[in-house]
Parts: C-alpha cells; sequence; structure tokens
C-alpha cells in the first residue's frame, strides 16, 4: 500500500488574502493554488524549476488592470509577479516564485483586422499558428518564425523578441510590432505606438506614471546614444531585453517605447494587447533540399546560399537527421528527403525562395541548381546530392519535421540528454563556419555529444550538449560551459541569446554590456518597476536594488529528480524524460494530442503536466522511503484480505472528509486522460501517458477504493458475452430511465450503449464461417487454409455493433475467400485503462497463448476495432515482454491492401467518400488514410481523409458521468464542425468510439469503410 503523501509546500497567507481580496473586486479569471497548478507551471522548455505561489488566469485586460491595481496597495508591496505565455521557452524566462499571470487560457482572441493598411490587433495569449490560420484567407501571415510557432503565444513572442527561419528577410518579432497595450503595476495602462520625438517629449512632461517612464526613456537613451550604437551588436539578431538602440529612430526624430518592451521578458509590465503589422503570403515558395558529406559542408556552403537571394537556410546535421527517421514525422517527409545511393548523408541545407515573381524565383532555382550540379561534378563543397519541393503541402511538412526535430533531441538514447543552455547563439554570419569548429572542439573537449542545426543564413546556430542534469558533476559542467561558451562568442563578435531571450542567463549582462550601459539597463527597470516586483532576476535589477540576480547554476529540474532512485527513474521513463518542449500544448483541435489538454486549457491535463506531476510524486514517495517498483513486484504475491480492505475503506472515508494527499491531486490528472495514446508516438520523447497512467492507478487504489464504474469497465469482456445472449431483455432495462438515472447517480455510467439485436450469433446462424472450432482449424490441411481468413472478434464490435462484424464477413466472402470467425477471447484493455494490471496480465497471457496457437496455422487474423488490434501491438509487448509470442492480428486495412493486390486502381468516379480515421490508429499507424485511398480507388472510388483529432468518446471515457461534459466538447472541437458541412451518408469512420460519439450527439451514425466498400461490390 501507497502512504498518505500528506504534506505540500505551503500556501502563503499573503498570497491568499491577495487572492480573496481580487475575487471579492471582480476578478473574471480563474485562480489556482493547488500543488499541481503549480507544479505545472514550475517548468517551462528549460532545464530549470521554480515553484510559484499562485497562478492567475486573466480573460481580459480589464482582469490584469485589477491585478495590477491591488497589487499595488501597500499591504501587499512584498508580491512579486511573472507573466507567463505558452510556456515554451528555453531558459526560465517565464519561471519565478510569487504569483504567476498566464494570460493563455483565456486571452486568446483576435480582435481587429485592417487589410488596407495591413495590421492586426490581438491579445497576448493569441497562438502565433492560430493567428496565421486566421489570416491565411485574408492573404496575410504574421511573418516571424520559430520552431514552437502552434504553442507560442504572441504575448511570449513578443517578450522574448523571438525569431527563427526566415529572419533575415523578415526580421524579429520586435520589427513587426506597431504598438502594445500595456499594464504597469499600479493599474495604470500605457498604449505604445512610434510617435514624433516632440510628442514624446510632451508626454514626458505630465505628472503620471507614463510620463516618469517616458521622462527617463528619453534623457537615458538620447545621453548614452553614442555609447549605445558601439555596444550594440550589428547583427540580425540584434540585442534584446532591453533594445535601447531602437528606441529611437537613426534620425532621432521617431521615438517608440514598444521596443523596449519587445523582449523585457515581463519585468516592465503585463502585456496584454499587441497592434502586429502583418505580410502578405507570397504566391511563390519553392524549396531546394541540398545534401552534404558532412555538417561542416553544410555550413561552409551557406553563405552560397545566401547570395543566391534565398528567403531562408536551415542547416541540420546528421544527429538531428537520425533523430528524426526513428520518429513518426519521417514518413510525411521520406519522399521530400531521399537518400543518396552509395553516400551517407550528414548534413542538409533547407533553402527556400519565396515572392510574388515565380519567374524570377525559377531563375535563382535554376541558377543555384546549376552551380550544385557543378560542385557535385568536381565533388566540390561536399554536396552528394538535391531535391526541389515546389509542393505547398510537402514544404510545410519539410518545415513541421525541421521544428519537430528540436523535441526529438531529448528523445536520444541514454541518461544525458541534449539540453539547451547555450543553444541560440549568434555570430557574424561570415564567422558561423568557423565559430562552429572552435565550438565543436570545446564541446569534444569535454566528451560530449550533441545537436546542431541553425538558421546558417542569420549566423544562429542551435546547440544542445548531451549532460545529465541528475548528475551533480555534470550539473557543475554545465555552467563551466556555459562560461566557456560565452568567453567564445565575445572573441566573434557574437550574442550569447541571439534568439531565445536571456531568462537565468541574464547573469552575463553586465559583461557584455559593461558597467555604464548595464546601469542604464537598470535605470530603465526602475522606471518601470521601481521595486522589482515584474518578473524579478531577469534582464537586471532596478538601480539601487541590491537584490540578486537569477543564476544559470540556479535550481533545476535535475535537483528534484536525483532524489528519487535510479532505478525508479529507470522504470517509470515515460514520466521522468519529458523534456518541456510543449508539443502537447499544440492548439490546433486538429490535432490528436491531446484532447483533454485542448477542452481544459489547463496544464495539468497534458502529458507535460501529468508527467510533472508523476516526477513529483515518485519524489515524495521516495522521501518517505518507499519504492514503487517494489510494490509493483510485490502486488501478484498479495491476496485480497479483509484487513486491507477496511484499511482502503477508512483511507477512502478520509478522502471523501476532505483529508488532503498529493496522490489525489495526481489521480485528477489523470483521470482527465482518455488514454488515447497520442502521446506515445506524437510527443517528440514519445512518453506513453497512459502507460504509466495505468501504473499509478494500480497503485493509487492499493491505498484507495476504486469506484464502481472501474470494475464495470474492466469487466465488460466478461459480462457483454453473456448480455448477448437475451440482447432484447437488456435492452429493455438499459432504456428505462429509471436504469438510465441509476447508472448516472450510483454507478457513473451514461449513455450506455445498447447490445446489438439480433446478435452476432443470430445474424450468423447457420453460416459457415461460425462453424469451426480451432481443433477443426487445426486438422485443415495447406491447401485448405490458404483461403482461409479468420476474424479476432473484440466486445466492442461483436456485441455492441454486430451487423459491422456482419459485413466483415460478407465482404471477406465477395473477395472471394473463406472467413471464419475465431472464438472470442478477451483483449483486456479497458483493463489496462483502468489500471487492473494483474487482471490485464493474466488476460494478456491467455489470449496470447491462443492466437499464438491459431498463428502456427499461417492464415491471416483480421480484428476490426483498432483499439483493440493495436493494444496486441503495444500494451501486450509492455506487460507480456518475450512471452508475448509472434502472433500478428492485422487491421482490415492492413489485409485488405494484400486481398486486393492483384486489382489496379481505377480511375475515380462518382461522389466522393469522406474518412473519418481513428486517432488511435492514424498516430500509431500515420499511413492509415493513404492505404484506405489506395483501396477505394481500386473500385474507382474518391476517398478523402478529412483531418480532425479526437472525437473524444475514447472507449469508455465518453460514458463516465463525470467526463460526459468535456466528452462532448472535444467532439465539438473538431468533429462535429467537419461532419455538418458534409454528407453523412458518405462520411465513414474506422473507430467504434468514434462511431459511437457520433450517434449519441448527431443522432445517428457513421458506418465503417468496409461497409462502404461492401455497398460497391
Amino acid at each position: 500500500m501507497i502512504p498518505q503523501i500528506s504534506q505540500a509546500p505551503g500556501l502563503v497567507q499573503l498570497v491568499l488574502t491577495f487572492l480573496q481580496s481580487l475575487k471579492e473586486q471582480g476578478f473574471t479569471g480563474d485562480t489556482a493554488t493547488s500543488y499541481a497548478d503549480r507544479l505545472s507551471l514550475s517548468t517551462d522548455n528549460s532545464i530549470y524549476q521554480l515553484l510559484p505561489d499562485a497562478a492567475l488566469f486573466p480573460r481580459s485586460t480589464a482582469d490584469v488592470a485589477l491585478i495590477a491595481r491591488l497589487a499595488g496597495e501597500t499591504r501587499f508591496t512584498s508580491l512579486v509577479f511573472t507573466p507567463r505565455g505558452g510556456g515554451t521557452g528555453t531558459n526560465g524566462q517565464s519561471l519565478n516564485q510569487g504569483i504567476v499571470v498566464d494570460m493563455s487560457r483565456y486571452m486568446n482572441r483576435i480582435l481587429e483586422i485592417n487589410t488596407e493598411q495591413g495590421w492586426v490587433r490581438v491579445e497576448a495569449g493569441v497562438v502565433k499558428d492560430q493567428l496565421n490560420a486566421w489570416l491565411k484567407p485574408y492573404g496575410f501571415f504574421f511573418s516571424p518564425e520559430l520552431s514552437t510557432s502552434n504553442r507560442a503565444t504572441l504575448g511570449g513572442m513578443i517578450n522574448t523578441d523571438a525569431s527563427g527561419q526566415g529572419s533575415l528577410v523578415y526580421g524579429k518579432t520586435s520589427d513587426h510590432v506597431e504598438g502594445l497595450r500595456a499594464v504597469l503595476l499600479g493599474g495604470d495602462i500605457l498604449d505604445t505606438r512610434a510617435m514624433p520625438t516632440a510628442l514624446a517629449e510632451q508626454l514626458a512632461n505630465t505628472p503620471t506614471a507614463e510620463g516618469r517612464i517616458y521622462q527617463q526613456v528619453l534623457s537615458r537613451c538620447r545621453e548614452q546614444r553614442d555609447l549605445i550604437l558601439e555596444k550594440f551588436p550589428k547583427l540580425n539578431r540584434f540585442l534584446t531585453g532591453y533594445d535601447l538602440r531602437h528606441v529611437f529612430s537613426d534620425d532621432l526624430q521617431t521615438f517608440d517605447l514598444t521596443r523596449l518592451l519587445c523582449g523585457a521578458e515581463g519585468t516592465l509590465a503585463f502585456i496584454t494587447e499587441a497592434r502586429l503589422d502583418i505580410t502578405p503570403i507570397p504566391k511563390v515558395r519553392r524549396l531546394v533540399n541540398i545534401k552534404y558529406d558532412s555538417f561542416d559542408s553544410a555550413l561552409r556552403n551557406a553563405p552560397f546560399m545566401v547570395e543566391a537571394k534565398a528567403l531562408s537556410v536551415e542547416t541540420v546535421d546528421s544527429k538531428v537527421l537520425n533523430l528524426a527517421r526513428e520518429d513518426i514525422v519521417w514518413h510525411s517527409v521520406n519522399e521530400l528527403i531521399t537518400d543518396v545511393p552509395d553516400k551517407e548523408m550528414l548534413g542538409l541545407n533547407i533553402v527556400e525562395f519565396a515572392g510574388d515573381d515565380g519567374e524570377l524565383i525559377e531563375q535563382q532555382i535554376s541558377t543555384l541548381c546549376q552551380r550544385l550540379d557543378e560542385l557535385m561534378q568536381q565533388q566540390m563543397g561536399g554536396v552528394i546530392g538535391y531535391q526541389l519541393c515546389d509542393d505547398l503541402g510537402g514544404i510545410e511538412r519539410i518545415y513541421n519535421m525541421r521544428k519537430k526535430a528540436v523535441g526529438l533531441l531529448g528523445n536520444a538514447k541514454g541518461r544525458a540528454k541534449p539540453i539547451p543552455f547555450v543553444e541560440d547563439t549568434a555570430v557574424p554570419p561570415e564567422q558561423l563556419a568557423d565559430y562552429i569548429v572552435d565550438f565543436r572542439a570545446l564541446l569534444d573537449s569535454h566528451g560530449l555529444s550533441y545537436g546542431m542545426f541553425g538558421h546558417v543564413d542569420a549566423g544562429v546556430l542551435h546547440v544542445r550538449p548531451a549532460l545529465d542534469m541528475c548528475d551533480p558533476q555534470q550539473e557543475l559542467l554545465m555552467k563551466q560551459i556555459s562560461d566557456e561558451v560565452v568567453a567564445l562568442t565575445a572573441r566573434y563578435g557574437g550574442l550569447l541569446w541571439g534568439e531565445h531571450g536571456k531568462g537565468f542567463r541574464a547573469q552575463y549582462s553586465p559583461e557584455f554590456f559593461g558597467e555604464t550601459l548595464f546601469n542604464e539597463l537598470r535605470r530603465i527597470k526602475a522606471a518601470f518597476d521601481p521595486d522589482n516586483r515584474m518578473n524579478p532576476g531577469k534582464i537586471c535589477t532596478p538601480l539601487g536594488s541590491d537584490e540578486p540576480m537569477m543564476q544559470v547554476d540556479a535550481v533545476k529540474r535535475g535537483t528534484y529528480d536525483r532524489q528519487i532512485p535510479v532505478t525508479v527513474r529507470n522504470e517509470w521513463r515515460g514520466a521522468m524524460e519529458c523534456n518541456g518542449n510543449g508539443l502537447c500544448f499544440n492548439f490546433d483541435a486538429r490535432s490528436p494530442m491531446c484532447p483533454s489538454m485542448k477542452i481544459t486549457r489547463n496544464r495539468i491535463h497534458s502529458p507535460k503536466g501529468r508527467a510533472t506531476l508523476t516526477r513529483e510524486w515518485l519524489r515524495l514517495l521516495s522521501e518517505q522511503g518507499v519504492d514503487p517498483v517494489q510494490l509493483e513486484q510485490a502486488l501478484p504475491k498479495q491476496g485480497a484480505s479483509l484487513r486491507t480492505l477496511i484499511q482502503r475503506t477508512r483511507n477512502t472515508w478520509h478522502a471523501n472528509q476532505g483529508e488532503y494527499d498529493f496522490s489525489h491531486e495526481v489521480k485528477e490528472a489523470m483521470s482527465g486522460c482518455l488514454a488515447c495514446k497520442a502521446c506515445s508516438t506524437q510527443c517528440p520523447i514519445k512518453i506513453d501517458v497512459p502507460n504509466f497512467r495505468s501504473r499509478f492507478l494500480q497503485l493509487y487504489h492499493t491505498r484507495y477504493l476504486r469506484p464502481m464504474s472501474d470494475h464495470l469497465v474492466a469487466s465488460v469482456e466478461s459480462y457483454a458475452p453473456l448480455m448477448a445472449k437475451a440482447p432484447k431483455v437488456f435492452n429493455f432495462f438499459l432504456k428505462q430511465p429509471w436504469m438510465r438515472e441509476l447508472s448516472k447517480t450510483h454507478i457513473g455510467m451514461v449513455d450506455l450503449p445498447l447490445l446489438s439485436s439480433p446478435s452476432l450469433k443470430q445474424q450468423l446462424g447457420g453460416h459457415p464461417a461460425m462453424n469451426l472450432t480451432l481443433e477443426q482449424l487445426e486438422a485443415l490441411d495447406a491447401g485448405q487454409r490458404e483461403n482461409c481468413v479468420l476474424v479476432v472478434q473484440d466486445p466492442f464490435t461483436s456485441y455492441y455493433e454486430a451487423q459491422l462484424v456482419t459485413d466483415f464477413i460478407k465482404l471477406i466472402e465477395k473477395l472471394g475467400y473463406r472467413p471464419v470467425l475465431l472464438p472470442f477471447s478477451p483483449n483486456g484493455k479497458a483493463q489496462h485503462v483502468k489500471g487492473f494490471l494483474q487482471r490485464f496480465a493474466r488476460t494478456a497471457s491467455k489470449t496470447a497463448d491462443f492466437l499464438n496457437r491459431v498463428a502456427k496455422l499461417g492464415m491471416p487474423m483480421v480484428g476490426v476495432d483498432p483499439a483493440t488490434v493495436l493494444c496486441y501491438r503495444d500494451e501486450y509487448n509492455q506487460v507480456l515482454g518475450d512471452q508475448r509470442g509472434e502472433f500478428s492480428v492485422q487491421l482490415v486495412h492492413e489485409w485488405l491492401q494484400t486481398a486486393l493486390s492483384p486489382r489496379a486502381e481505377q480511375t475515380a468516379s462518382g461522389e466522393a467518400w469522406y474518412l473519418f480515421a481513428h486517432c488511435t490508429e492514424v498516430t500509431a499507424l500515420p499511413s492509415t488514410p493513404n492505404q484506405w485511398q489506395s483501396i477505394f480507388a481500386r473500385f474507382g472510388a474518391k476517398l478523402e481523409n478529412v483531418n480532425v483529432g479526437c472525437c473524444g468518446m475514447a472507449g469508455t471515457y465518453g460514458h463516465e458521468s463525470e467526463n460526459l461534459e468535456n466528452s462532448l466538447g472535444i467532439y465539438e472541437l473538431s468533429w462535429h464542425p467537419q461532419l455538418q458541412k458534409l454528407p453523412r451518408q458518405r462520411c465513414l469512420a474506422t473507430g467504434f468510439s468514434c462511431r459511437s460519439q457520433v450517434k449519441r450527439a448527431e443522432g445517428n451514425g457513421m458506418r465503417h469503410p468496409l461497409q462502404a466498400l461492401l455497398e460497391m461490390m
């Protein structure tokens, strides 16, 4: 039995008083003080961990102004505040103690657009890709690019002055910010814009907080102008935080306070809205993917690409490429970046040309390719091949691969993981190749492995040295390397923070700026935030303050993780290795990962959040001397006892009375998971939440009783076959309002599906497919077996959707094969989902023995439901290991691909069909939609794949009372809007859960693709 974890870091009474006063004064947003909420905001995409005291999620600028106004009261002057956006920073920019103000949950509205003047007004929580999807119909886009664009907020981009691919042409975020609405501590609202210097001087004379700021900035930036121009590097990635250089125009006639706030990392004010300039989408885009025999060759060849007038040049090394090859993302680009025969590709330059003049671009590409051909012929420059890509979809897929590659570095094997701390250095582009030679020599001298990629056109290198932050010695080495890279970068006239902000690295600022200019930064800070209450410790402290800066060698995630025994860390790898890249925060409702995060907008209910809580749970168990691995190993030997039942009953009663246990907070996060397994393939680290979720639930319920619904779900494969013997009788009761109410209130289940009537046995009564036993199958000779197809039953289609199984039997017959329905053998998926892992192991072992026996007959085995078939491949491997055996169960489309191989594809005609693929299936087997399209083409039919996320049912998740609202909400995110646009009778879904959800939500259901094929035949 796990112990109670009754102690969590305490709450500060003054913080609680502040939150209570905030509510009383009309704050409309959310407040959060639970340990789980605070933990979910204690990390970002960096190596650091810092626990805040509380979190606020405002809904509007008015809410933020209320926070700032109340914070200005004398009784609350000791409280500090940190704005937060997407939480994707790589240097701890949004990590701090005190109160975190998170703009991402609610402040995500696009407010206004003016296409004639070319600008859009947005709230700070809008995600970059969200904005561009909204702008696309207008023919515009917001051009600064970054690898986390599908979850990074514009407020975060502004606060770090983010930039990435294409910056040589498009510049940084600050180059596209026309004005900001910011809230100062005290509640004053600051609206910034470019203005004549004379007008700024007038504002400086007003007796207000705004006037004080204008006066200080004007006087200091004017007085120190020569030193600023001398010291600030003349790079594409110019200095951020605070950008004194660009406050004035070159002729000093225009003044813009916006430039100070861009890159300020929330140390000056809360940014709530922004007016951004937008760029017309180029009419023509082309990529040239150039392959090299070494990374150094790719780097040294890059300036030549820039001279060719390319929009951007992205360079990737072999380590990053090889990690991408091992990921699900590679299937989308493997035809666009093919291997060169008899050559090893160790470097890649992704070169883009874009614009409106197609003729000019074709000429530029032709000139480039001609030069590349010459280099290859002369065996110079390390060029071994190249490929052109003029398809917009292909271009986007290549960039998605490049973006995901950042996170993929965290999936490197071994305890040492490539980590961000010196990953965005910028030097003059002409110096980059030599700089990287020295950089690599520095890392090689420490015996480190690393991955490298970057924007070579802008002189920016991304490098992540592999270090084990759980090793105190390697943690010290990280600081040493930081110091050495600072010195190296200075020698080349570059910047340590060329792209991702300063964060904890701001400790190097005094050395970089020199005392005079650094004190000017401190004066600016003092004008905005004299008491050092806005994200203290970042950028600089206000002049007159002796409070310390954040340090590069501050407390890290590894500081806490090393307190967990190594054996436990190894066994709970999924939770331990999450590196915080945040891909699970993807805003796009059509992306399968993560549905619970999408509907709640709560970071606790994301793979990253669940991993963070699990890591802390493991650490707190270790503090009490408890080894969860040993507990798991001991469970099979422990029988049920009255004493244990009494203890669990008492513990459950105390929990219901409100007794605290941190395990309850972890349980709440786990209960929100749909177990869709998208994270096991979509996440760059492949953390597989359903796997460690099941293990947690198993251990949690050694201390607390399970709800009735858990037992009902886990036993579905036991009672469904019995109920199917009298479906009309059971359906009669299931339809009764009193039974539904009883189920909802006392069992916790809603909208339970009706059994198939007539049952599968009744539908196939007398059919030859039903008449063969396993022994009879084994007695068949080789010739008789050759034409047989064995249908593997699952509890959902066989007992709740029997017509589908019957139709599959008919389809097999029509294709000239002999169908045989195998005896039903429980799959155990529901037991795994609910954490009945011992029962699941017994179920899996028994069914694996049965299927291995069948597999020896050499006949194809095919299952209809994706979730259960994939369980044989994944969860069976996890629980049985080598004992699983070699049996293989195919999905319908996998078998059809083989069965129909002699049949040629035909020209499509008639009305199209529309495929809604099961999310677990399409993430594990991304080629599924294309394979179904190929199958339909063999019948002369057109099948279009509909891009949707999760339907929200996910097995029994959507049938549990506590999940009903979220289940239907998830359905509304992507499935409902798409179905409203299409003819329902032409829409097809591969998942039983998906079809059930559609039937519940829309009143009528969808068919399986095999049923459409049967209709065509």
